[in-house]
């Protein structure tokens, strides 16, 4: 089956209901065959952006899955993707509802995770563009990009898949006390490298502590605003103009490869199972089903890949600091505030009609955001809530903020993952110039090293949402509080 490039249908009218200034509703009763109506979280300058592309209608065909709960959430980041909006979220019911890859997406368990340091913007200054220059050298980046000094055999490759971020460290890569500030603490327990195929598995052997291409980044970032001190001091962020490091990549070809197979496999299965779909991106398996326990087992080795990877480039960061302020990175800081993941299915318990119901939860593009009191949540983290990074564009603020009672309530404890894509990279590259890109940034003081110039232009700030209103709009709504904002003072990209 090709997954090459799509045939694009213009956006068709889907009507709204204003429930309040940032909540919108798609009435269930817009087509006879949705099972629950669609909810929409945004002001009205980013749903106009939603209007422009398939990100509502697509969140109306989610609303067709068996076994959905509730309703189809698509986030104030929202913008189309494969099947599910990128922004979106559904629940389904474990045993009657249906697990689909398109809710997860092809860069399985994309995610974020921040250090946070001892440094002041005013003490690293002087040494920034040398800690650039180090971090670029030592995390390989770009499309394709592959490390020569860390190659896995596959019987190791089987344990990291398996294991995830404990094994890592195992290996002397991080710290004992990073796995209880990842999510998950670092492994999905399900994952089963026996459902993984050779493709995904040669395709793995050799990125592991590697950035990749796209929005992916290293940045260097200080705190630039501090919304509320009591939270952003239990995260470790103590003071204005501290210095953190925000790591930002996925599963790379791993994941994509996990992903490809598997849409097959669900193609197959929405014929075996004889479910309806307005979609084929939505191909989803019964929960119960072969098809969907394979998936969950595969994606789960794709997630621990995924955790492992920023694992060890959280290693060679630190070895990058090391390098270029000849102390122990323990002198310096650079704990593992914590790490989310954006692109993930898995079983939870939320309250559903009163009663708490056990669901395949679908987070594509989008971020747990679980508030106070629930097991999940890191022991020292747990009166407050758990804490959510959205990741801003290239050069932009990104956000620290925690999440809340009220998310557990109408999100399935979930919130935005990031900006938003704006325009294609096509259009931006038409847009853009790299060496524009990179002149600008620089004369804001941020250092730049990047895998190309292309990437620089595809990436240019104005190819995206601005963050600061996604991050007010998830605010606003409740389902993430604002604790710090970041801005970068040195970017890596590839």
């Amino acid at each position: 089956m090709s997954r090459g490039k799509r045939f694009r249908r213009p956006p068709v009218n889907v009507p709204l209901e204003r429930i309040d200034e940032h909540t919108w509703r798609i009435p269930q009763k817009h087509k006879p065959s949705m099972r629950v109506p669609g909810i929409v979280f945004a002001d009205e300058d980013l749903l106009q952006k939603m209007k422009t592309d398939r990100t509502l209608e697509q969140c109306v065909n989610v609303t067709h899955l068996p076994g959905i709960y509730k309703h189809a959430i698509t986030l104030p980041d929202g913008h189309e993707g494969y099947g599910f909006p990128i922004g979106g979220v559904a629940a389904t019911d474990f045993e009657e509802g249906v697990i689909s890859p398109g809710g997860v997406g092809y860069d399985i368990n994309c995610g974020v995770r921040l250090l946070v340091s001892n440094f002041s913007e005013e003490e690293i200054r002087p040494d920034l563009a040398e800690l650039t220059n180090a971090m670029f050298t030592n995390v390989p980046c770009g499309l394709g990009s592959r490390r020569k000094d860390f190659r896995l055999t596959p019987r190791e490759l089987d344990r990291l898949i398996t294991e995830g971020v404990p094994w890592v460290v195992d290996q002397g890569l991080g710290w004992p006390e990073d796995v209880k500030h990842c999510e998950e603490s670092g492994c999905m327990r399900v994952a089963n490298p026996d459902k993984v195929s050779a493709t995904a598995k040669r395709r793995g052997l050799t990125q592991v502590g590697t950035l990749g291409s796209g929005n992916h980044f290293l940045e260097v970032q200080k705190v630039d605003k501090i919304y509320n001190p009591r939270v952003a001091k239990t995260f470790g962020v103590t003071q204005m103009e501290q210095v953190v490091a925000m790591i930002h990549c996925g599963s790379r070809g791993f994941g994509h490869q996990v992903c490809s197979d598997y849409l097959r496999v669900m193609e197959h299965a929405v014929h075996k199972y004889n479910i309806t779909l307005p979609d084929r991106e939505l191909a989803c398996a019964p929960g119960t089903s072969d098809e969907a326990e394979d998936y969950h087992q595969a994606m789960g080795c794709a997630v621990n890949y995924a955790f492992s990877n920023r694992q060890a480039i959280t290693h060679w960061v630190r070895q990058s600091f090391e390098q270029v302020f000849k102390k122990p990175a323990e002198e310096i800081g650079l704990h593992l505030l914590y790490d989310v993941a954006h692109n993930i299915a898995k079983v939870e318990e939320h309250k559903v009609d009163k009663h708490r119901r056990k669901v395949w939860i679908h987070r594509k593009g989008a971020t747990r955001s679980f508030g106070p009191g629930r097991i999940e949540v890191p022991a020292d983290y747990r009166d407050v809530g758990q804490p959510v990074l959205i990741p801003g564009s290239m050069g932009t603020s990104s956000y620290l903020m925690v999440g809340t009672p009220k998310a557990m309530e109408v999100s399935f404890g979930s919130t935005a993952h990031g900006a938003g894509r704006m325009m294609s990279r096509t259009a931006a590259k038409r847009r853009f110039w790299g060496g524009d890109v990179k002149r600008v940034m620089e004369q804001r003081g941020i250092a730049v090293r990047a895998a190309s110039s292309v990437v620089l232009a595809e990436e240019a700030d104005p190819a995206y949402k601005d963050v600061d209103r996604v991050a007010k709009v998830s605010d606003k709504v409740g389902i993430a509080t604002r604790v710090a904002r970041l801005v970068p003072i040195a970017v890596v990209k590839g």
